[in-house]
């Protein structure tokens, strides 16, 4: 009940809407009994004698007429509640899902997260549009035939009714089962958007590996199981109806009984004792609505659960009250003693003691072995996580005390996995400034190197690119993407294996875009191919979480530590085969190497 009360609290803006709609349930609970209440005069006066016919049929006319205005008012307004609810709290969601953490997203599968978005959201729909409405507007034509009821004889009502208060249990209880079968038929339903997912994602895998059989019997276990949940489910709400009818059918018994010696007696006229059993007659459908009303009820209300627990996930990284725009960056980055542990200060640590500055328009090369903390160092500084411990600070300032839009309006992110969206072109290469005119646009391709392809493609700068832009090479992705972060032209920029996985021609051009991307700005560049960051202002290496060495290329293959063996491994796998046992000595300590044939060295100010 707490998850129905906090539903129904999004539902407080719209409460004039409700109000009408409340109304107009009354007006139909109203119309309900009148129409039960004509039968009276219609078995008395109208049938036996032929007196007030024409009211008689006028009243029966504006009754249902009412009665019909009432359903479609009432109707209608809780449907437009409904989807103003549902379309306030899929919103609200998806901007809390958006807003968690880095560390959120790697706990979560895609397919649960849309479930919650999609499944949990539409029934959350259906119990506000349908259900609730139902469930008022049947009660209050209940209410209105009871009163009906024992207006003509309130014996013979109390009867009647004797049976209702035997339905209440089994509908409790009823409704608890269908609460948690209806929960994991939610959960059954999250396996199965993910298995079918992580198929199509994948779908070139599959294909190489024959894996499409495997693939597909996994998806029919998680249907297969859906479909036992829910026939659970329907088992449940299948009980109740029969149970009822047999309930009325005693109730109908009772007052046939009790009724012909009242008539009999005097007590009770033809027409008094037909408008009572039709009133009797007609409770049955209200009273069946409203088992299924409860059913539904308790679906949405699981619904409801799953929704606010995700809701009461908080892995955000919190805005402070009292945060200031940052301004421009113009000086310098500093780490000041940073250390940072997934899961908070009782995880693991990934990072150690980290201290360095990099200075407005150098290269700062971060290199190491995987797993070595690389990515995390980067992701730190636009606050996808917070650090555990120390400071990062921007031209002073912690980057704990400005606000976020400011902070990472101010860092450009290149990646190997590059996220491209199911848009135009223009539309990607624009995603960071949607208002830039179609000139700037193109003037960052040319930059990127990108405009040759793009010119070629079907629509030009107008093709729709696909689904993470699958109709485009990795090389010509990765252009896509340095021509975005051209396009805003942030002062900072993060480099994460931004080569890697590409082959030497699409790694020549992309070279040459990083170049001028790289221009005149503080750039931290994060590499597994040591041959591209030689000509970095300065490299870090980082092993185990802390900073190893620090220095040039040339003094740290001079200091024979962990770089230069990184570097002598690297150039011994570079190597043809028939070299490799003596490339581990090319390194010398004048740090003079040789970058691979035809790929310049990543980095330095042009």
């Amino acid at each position: 009940m707490n998850a129905l009360i906090r539903l129904l609290g999004y539902a407080r803006p719209y409460r004039a809407r409700l109000v009408s709609a409340l109304a107009a349930m009354v007006l139909y609970g109203a119309a309900s009994a009148g129409v039960a209440a004509l039968i009276k005069p219609v078995f008395d006066q109208v049938l036996p004698t032929g007196q007030q016919l024409g009211l008689v049929a006028i009243a029966i006319l504006a009754i249902y007429f009412l009665k019909g205005v009432g359903a479609y008012l009432s109707s209608y307004l809780m449907t437009d509640v409904g989807q103003r609810v549902v379309r306030d709290l899929r919103r609200v969601l998806f901007g809390h899902i958006l807003g968690q953490s880095a560390a959120f997203f790697g706990t979560q599968t895609t397919g649960r997260l849309m479930s919650r978005l999609t499944n949990d959201v539409g029934q959350v729909q259906q119990a506000v549009s349908e259900t609730i409405g139902d469930l008022t507007r049947e009660s209050l034509s209940l209410v209105g035939y009871a009163g009906l009821l024992f207006y003509y004889d309130a014996r013979l009502a109390l009867v009647c009714l004797t049976g209702a208060p035997i339905i209440v249990y089994p509908l409790v209880r009823l409704g608890q089962r269908v609460r948690r079968t209806t929960r994991r038929s939610q959960e059954s339903l999250e396996r199965l958007s993910h298995a079918a997912g992580e198929a199509f994602a994948g779908h070139r895998i599959v294909k190489a590996f024959g894996a499409e059989a495997r693939e597909t019997r996994h998806f029919e276990q998680a249907s297969d199981q859906l479909y036992r949940t829910n026939m659970k489910v329907t088992s449940a709400l299948s009980v109740l109806p029969p149970l009822m009818e047999f309930i009325g059918g005693v109730a109908f018994v009772a007052a046939l009984w009790y009724g012909s010696q009242e008539i009999a007696s005097g007590r009770l006229t033809t027409g008094a004792f037909a408008a009572f059993m039709a009133a009797l007659f007609l409770m049955y459908g209200p009273a069946k609505k409203l088992s299924r009303v409860n059913a539904n009820l308790q679906q949405a209300i699981a619904a409801a659960e799953r929704i606010f627990e995700m809701l009461d996930t908080h892995t955000e990284v919190h805005e402070r009250p009292d945060a200031r725009p940052l301004p421009p960056v113009r000086e310098r980055v500093e780490f000041r003693d940073v250390g940072f542990a997934y899961g908070g200060s009782d995880g693991p640590p990934a990072l150690r003691h980290v201290s360095f500055t990099v200075h407005a328009g150098q290269v700062l090369a971060i290199v190491g072995r995987s797993g070595a903390g690389k990515t995390t160092l980067a992701n730190l500084i636009p606050r996808f996580y917070d650090v555990t411990s120390g400071a990062i600070l921007l031209d002073g300032h912690d980057v704990r005390d400005v606000t976020l839009a400011s902070l990472r309006g101010q860092v450009d992110l290149v990646t190997q996995e590059i996220v491209l969206f199911d848009d135009t072109v223009a539309a990607n290469i624009a995603y960071g400034r949607p208002d830039a005119p179609r000139a700037d646009v193109v003037t960052a391709a040319r930059a990127a190197h990108a405009h040759d392809f793009i010119q070629a493609l079907p629509e030009g700068y107008d093709t729709v690119i696909g689904e993470r832009g699958q109709r485009l090479s990795g090389g010509q992705r990765q252009r896509i993407a340095i021509a975005r972060a051209l396009l805003r032209r942030s002062p900072l920029l993060i480099l994460d294996e931004a080569t890697s996985a590409l082959d030497t021609e699409s790694e020549r051009l992309v070279q040459a875009a990083l170049a001028n991307l790289m221009r005149d700005r503080t750039s931290l560049v994060i590499a597994h191919r040591l041959s591209t960051v030689r000509q970095a202002d300065r490299i870090l290496v980082l092993d185990d979480g802390r900073i190893a060495e620090s220095g040039t290329h040339a003094e740290l293959l001079a200091a024979g530590g962990v770089y230069a063996k990184l570097y002598a491994f690297q150039l011994q796998e570079d190597a043809p085969v028939g070299e490799r046992e003596g490339a581990a000595g090319l390194p010398g300590a004048d740090g003079d190497a040789v970058a691979r044939p035809g790929v310049p060295a990543m980095g330095g100010r042009s």
